[in-house]
């Protein structure tokens, strides 16, 4: 986590009368000390492992101070639940493939989407205020030959269980 999202979260705890806690700096190290989404459950586990005494509602409470900020961002990654982008401050026009048969998350930009998202916002008459793509796809390397390197790591438990890569289109 950058120094600049420490100050913003900082000014954004005392605007709002809040103090900075030690379980919330292990939150917050935790949401920022890796590059996978994560659900708020999966959280709760890498805090606790930083801080046992971390708990499920200092968590959830922390998760929304982090999205009002605007340091986190609320993703949909098609998995009836709600996923956290820890990501965004330092790509924040990136996009989300998920792949179906083997579930890994593959973040993208590309400069053609978001000229075609612009032209398409200006010409019905919007300015957009935010703009995410999530492209659900199945995987051609299953298709061709019957297997899929990440989904074999995946069933073998040599990969996380959100693997995701970033790929600039």
């Amino acid at each position: 986590m950058t120094e600049t999202a420490r100050q913003q979260i900082e000014t954004f705890l005392s605007g709002k009368g809040l103090r900075r806690t030690k379980q919330r700096d292990v939150i917050v190290e935790a949401a920022f000390g890796t590059k996978e989404h994560f659900n708020a459950e999966e959280l709760h586990e890498m805090a606790r492992r930083i801080d046992r005494t971390i708990s499920r509602a200092t968590v959830y409470r922390t998760l929304a101070l982090l999205v009002e900020c605007g340091l986190l961002r609320e993703v949909d990654l098609g998995r009836d639940q709600t996923y956290y982008d820890p990501n965004f401050l330092d790509k924040p026009e990136h996009n989300h493939l998920i792949c179906l048969d083997c579930d890994r998350v593959v973040e993208f930009e590309d400069d053609h989407i978001a000229l075609m998202e612009d032209c398409i916002t200006r010409r019905l008459g919007f300015t957009p205020s935010s703009k995410t793509i999530r492209i659900a796809a199945n995987c051609d390397q299953l298709a061709r030959s019957g297997h899929c390197a990440y989904r074999d790591q995946k069933v073998a438990g040599t990969l996380p269980a959100h693997s995701h890569a970033h790929v600039h289109a």
